[in-house]
């Protein structure tokens, strides 16, 4: 192959590539739609529906608390939490879930597509985090120690369908 055909193939597949970036969740303060983040918990805006308000004290229950794969998936509360247990609780104590254990897979047909108004379902194999009246729900990449907690951190998410509980 030509130098410059080889150039000009290399240039307009990195054109093409960078146009299809990965997603990934960026936070953006709204007032009166974003939750605060204080001391480790999470304030739904006062306007938000009730199933917001019920998530996000589902997740202040288990903020903080240690991760442990596998964990998180009965009914109750446990004592740690993997990433698809939080989520599964969270949505689960919002009436946005049946009881059935959620793995991160499964999360990919969770719902419906695209993201939610109030809440929106981020999942990958191997991996599921939350975005809740706008801040992030996630076991990990965050600056502090793994586990169940909120955030306004943004992170990447290659690989991410993104769904929500239809009507949220």
């Amino acid at each position: 192959m030509h130098p410059d055909l080889r150039f000009l193939l290399c240039l307009s597949t990195s054109a093409l590539l960078a146009g299809c970036a990965a997603p990934g969740y960026t936070y953006h303060y709204v007032p009166g739609k974003s939750a605060i983040v204080s001391g480790g918990r999470a304030v739904a805006p006062a306007a938000a529906p009730a199933r917001v308000h019920a998530a996000i004290a589902a997740g202040n229950r288990i903020a903080g608390l240690p991760y442990g794969y596998g964990c998180g998936h009965g009914c109750g509360v446990d004592s740690a939490y993997d990433c698809s247990g939080a989520a599964a609780f969270v949505l689960r104590e919002a009436g946005l879930l049946p009881a059935e254990m959620q793995s991160s897979t499964a999360f990919r047909n969770y719902g419906e597509r695209g993201e939610g108004e109030w809440i929106s379902v981020y999942a990958r194999r191997g991996h599921v985090f939350l975005v809740v009246a706008g801040v992030r729900f996630d076991t990990g990449w965050t600056r502090d120690s793994e586990g169940p907690q909120w955030t306004t951190q943004s992170r990447p998410a290659g690989g991410c369908v993104i769904r929500h509980p239809a009507g949220m």
